[in-house]
This record gives C-alpha cells, structure tokens and sequence, in this order.
C-alpha cells in the first residue's frame, strides 16, 4: 500500500531558516481550507500504510479544526500501521493530545528544534526550551507511546559543548525517535539574506561535521541507531512513512505544496493556499508541476534515495524494486563513490552483495545521492 501525507501550510510565526511553504495562520481561510481537503479525502477509496499530517504547523489550526480533519481520516486510521501528526511546543495541550489520540493517531513528531533558548531565538522559534522539555512529558502523560523530536545543529556561533549539552538533555526524555538537521541557508529565506548581507557568519563546515560525528556516536551509546542520514530511532521505532519515501514508493500529497507520487508520476499541488481552495472548487488540476521519469531515470533516482539510509542498497532488492541490475546501472559512479571512501561496496563473500555509505559517506550523502542520479 502507499503513504498518504496531509500539508498544514499554516504557523503562528515563520522561523528564520524555513523555505516550506506555510503562510501566518487566518481562521477564515483556515477553515475554508481543511473543508477542502475533507471533501478530497472523503472521495479517497483506498487504504493507506501510514499516514503522516505535517506542515507548516498542523496544531496551528486549534481544536475544533484538527477534530474535523482528524474525524474524515477515521475510516483509514485503523489500517495505517503508522499515523503521525507534527506539532509544535507552544500549540499543544493535554485537549489537543487527547483528541489525536482518540482519532488513532500513533506518533506524534515535535518541532524542538533546540534546548537552548538563545539558538531557539536566532531560528525564530517562539517557544522556550522549558516548553519544549514539558510538551514531551505532556504527551508521555496523555499516552503517547511513540513520540519523536527534531534538532538542528550547526547555528551561528554554536558550539560543540552547547550541542553535547542539548543532546543530553534529549536522550534523557521520554522519546523514540531524533532527527538531527545540520542548519542550511535556503534561498531567501531570513538567515540567507543575513549571511548574503553580510550580517551573519554561518559556522565552519569542519565544526559542523563534528558536531555531526558527535551525535551519530552519542545517540547509538544511548540507544537511538542511526537509520538514516539525519534519523535515529531506538528499535522499533524508525519512521515508517519516511522510509516508504527513502525506498521511492508510492505516496498520495493532499494540500497546498504536497507532492505525489502515484504510478510513477510525480506531481506537486499549487503553493498558495487561496488559489488551491478556488481550483478545487472550479475542480480544476490542483497541479502545478508534473512528470513521468523513465524507467532508467526512476532506478537512478531510487538509489539516490535509498543510499541515504543506514543499510544502503541490497543489488536483489534493486532489481527486484526497479529491474536494473545496480553495478552496471552505476558502473561509472560507484567506481568513483568507493575509490573516494564514500560507499563501501559488499560484493557478497560474507554479506549479501550491496553498497552502503561508509562513515565519511555520511558526511557527504548529498554529494553520494547526486552523483547516483
């Protein structure tokens, strides 16, 4: 089965660092919005693996919202072995935690960002790293079982003591899961237009390597393994709709921005929530973007997706996935990948034959993904 994903494109404030597209949230068109996408998904007629509601801010929309968005997906929550919301600190309540609960949702994936109040006010975030320590122990106390947080490293003036300390304070909360963001300036966003000014001096790659390094060895002493580049989940606990994206299934996007991926077709709605809304009701193509990659172009594009993972590509598994037998497909590339020590390459003596990102590969898996496609 597929993934469904739901965009929320709405914040009570826009980080410094964020080129999703979310807008400040307007309670009319707010409501206009979610009736929408109520309509869409009561028109669905098929079941979903996981289902994943992020955005933007989806605890943005209050209760009475999220009630309703949450009552249409009922019919599919008991057959998605997986049903994440995103929330954020300063928008969740034992209520709110109360109603994702009794509408089967299972994960909930916290927007954290820092557990340290300057980093927290250079990103633009308006909650305070006390409020970030007691929506994790809200939601352990309303019955959350699965509950992950996110991290980004690398801001500023940051140092590696100051992550060591966030770090700490992470492992020793009631979570399953951590994902760790190496800060990046998008384009025209805030921080990008600060760094362009001049007003701000983004830190040395060197020291964000390290801080890097530091969390992969940490996280795996306190039981969080690595399974992707930037994930890390105690066992059990990996995000399976993440991984259903990491192995180039199919997924359905409902919502201003999301994208499709439905017989390989990729597709991405408007991003303008006042434009989605009127098309909608014209039922007109919500799309602004579409393409079929051929058959070659989707088998490079899988394994640009599926090195990125701690386990990497297993040869049967590609073959099986896309028809292309990988070292002749990536004849060229993986010669290269390898004479550099970016993958490490099991040609199946003691372990089934596969490529996966060595330790510098990590460091590099941009570099390693586009090199793939």
């Amino acid at each position: 089965m597929s993934s469904l994903y739901i965009h929320i494109p709405f914040c009570n404030s826009k980080c410094l660092y964020c080129d999703f597209y979310s807008v400040i949230y307007d309670a009319a068109v707010a409501a206009d919005y979610v009736d929408v996408l109520c309509e869409q998904i009561e028109r669905l007629d098929k079941q979903y693996s996981t289902i994943y509601i992020g955005g933007g801010t989806p605890t943005a929309l209050g209760g009475v919202l999220l009630g309703k968005l949450l009552n249409s997906l009922k019919r599919f929550a008991g057959c998605a072995t997986e049903f994440s919301l995103e929330a954020n600190p300063e928008s969740l309540s034992r209520e709110i935690l109360r109603l994702f609960l009794g509408s089967g949702v299972n994960r909930l994936s916290l927007g954290v960002q820092s557990f340290n109040d300057n980093k927290l006010n250079n990103l633009g975030r308006i909650h305070s790293a006390q409020a970030a320590q007691e929506a994790v122990h809200l939601a352990r106390s309303a019955g959350f079982e699965n509950i992950g947080i996110d991290l980004i490293f690398g801001v500023g003036n940051e140092r590696l003591d100051g992550w060591r300390q966030e770090l700490k304070k992470a492992a020793e909360l009631p979570i399953r899961h951590i994902s760790c963001y190496g800060l990046t300036y998008e384009k025209d966003t805030p921080l990008f237009n600060a760094v362009k000014k001049g007003a701000l001096v983004p830190l040395e790659d060197e020291a964000a390597a390290e801080m890097y390094r530091y969390a992969i060895g940490y996280l795996e002493k306190e039981g969080f393994k690595q399974y992707e580049v930037s994930n890390f989940a105690q066992e059990g606990y990996a995000c399976r709709h993440n991984q259903n994206y990491w192995e180039n299934n199919a997924y359905l996007g409902l919502g201003a921005s999301a994208v499709s991926y439905l017989d390989g077709v990729r597709k991405e709605n408007v991003s303008d929530i006042r434009a989605y809304i009127a098309r909608h009701k014209r039922e007109e193509d919500l799309g602004v973007f579409q393409e079929k990659l051929p058959a070659i172009e989707r088998a490079k594009e899988t394994a640009a997706l599926k090195i990125r993972t701690e386990k990497g590509i297993d040869f049967s598994w590609f073959k099986q996935k896309t028809g292309f037998d990988f070292p002749k497909l990536q004849k060229s590339a993986l010669a290269g990948l390898t004479e550099r020590g970016l993958i490490s390459y099991n040609r199946g003596s003691s372990q089934r034959p596969g490529v996966h990102l060595t330790q510098k590969g990590f460091l590099f898996a941009d570099i390693v993904s586009s090199e793939l496609l």
